[in-house]
């Protein structure tokens, strides 16, 4: 299993360099334009799915800021929420690649935003939900690209192991 989210974490980062980098084709309006998504806009999106994540990393690890809302607005512009991305997405490679398998076998504890309540799970499947998050709002990220008139993306995790991720398909 442990390839299995070395190889997610691999993709997550690939899937939101692409993502950035279309965005980074748009206007300022375009990027900040409402297209009816659960979090707005590119700009609410991607402020979401990084919120989300720092959230997720801090319950798993304890350390690191985390926002106290999911429509947590990080950064503003586009440049500062690319690098920040960018460094999310090694903060998590970085931590997916100390795992063993008895860690993520593990249980930990936490307390959703939403409630008060205390949620016991194991590590591994919730590390799962952290990656299918990602791939859900990169899919609604993709639909306001394409609402823009812009072309369509490439994400699949096939085209991936295709491409840069060769030494996960061998």
């Amino acid at each position: 299993m442990l390839d299995h989210y070395r190889m997610f974490a691999d993709y997550n980062r690939w899937a939101n360099r692409r993502l950035y980098a279309a965005t980074a084709e748009l206007s300022d309006a375009e990027f900040r334009e409402n297209k009816g998504a659960f979090f707005g806009s590119l700009h609410g999106t991607l402020n979401h799915l990084l919120a989300a994540d720092r959230i997720w990393m801090k319950r798993f690890t304890g350390e690191g800021e985390a926002p106290s809302r999911l429509d947590a607005i990080l950064h503003d512009d586009l440049t500062s929420l690319t690098a920040a991305r960018a460094a999310e997405d090694e903060r998590i490679i970085a931590w997916v690649g100390s795992l063993d398998e008895a860690r993520l076998r593990a249980h930990f504890t936490y307390s959703p935003l939403t409630m008060p309540d205390k949620i016991t799970q194991r590590i591994g499947p919730t590390l799962a939900h952290v990656f299918n998050h990602q791939t859900h709002h990169r899919g609604q990220a993709h639909t306001i690209l394409t609402a823009l008139g812009r072309p369509s993306l490439t994400l699949d995790l096939v085209f991936f192991l295709r491409t840069e991720g060769e030494k996960w398909a061998a």
